[in-house]
């Protein structure tokens, strides 16, 4: 425990909203497992372009917001902020550090969401994780709760 933070992943926190970064800098810190931040704030055509993956792109569904009609909380907000960001797990085997990303890794970013929910930082900086969504579970998924509320900069 006690991980910190790669200038990349804080780069890609720089438009993510206040209360996000501070919730994601205190948890790497209690975290059973490294992570880094995979993606902070998209645009739209950003978006619309993780949508087409799975789609007419090769790859997995990973996301049902396609950036224009359905957006993404990692788009802009009013207040300038993306309110969402992804992260992936980082585990060391055989002295290597591999990324976890897959679906079968799961179970890694559960740990991550229950070590945040058990430090009580969730309900301290009023986060969600996608892993407890019924519709579409996404566990390297954070997001500012009730963020669906705050509308997106046109």
């Amino acid at each position: 425990m006690g991980f910190r933070f790669s200038q990349n992943s804080l780069d890609k926190m720089s438009r993510v909203h206040p209360n996000l970064v501070a919730f994601m800098k205190e948890l790497i810190q209690v975290s059973h497992f490294d992570f880094k931040i995979t993606s902070g704030m998209r645009t739209a055509k950003e978006q619309a372009s993780l949508y087409q993956q799975g789609r007419s792109k090769p790859g997995l569904i990973v996301t049902n917001a396609d950036g224009y009609k359905y957006c993404s909380n990692h788009q802009e907000k009013v207040d300038g902020y993306g309110y969402a960001v992804d992260i992936g797990v980082l585990i060391k085997e055989n002295g290597k550090t591999v990324y976890k990303g897959g679906w079968k890794d799961f179970h890694f970013y559960k740990n991550v969401y229950n070590v945040a929910k058990e430090k009580g930082l969730l309900d301290k900086y009023g986060i969600e994780w996608a892993g407890n969504w019924k519709d579409f579970q996404e566990g390297a998924h954070f997001q500012i709760k009730n963020a669906r509320n705050v509308a997106f900069k046109k």
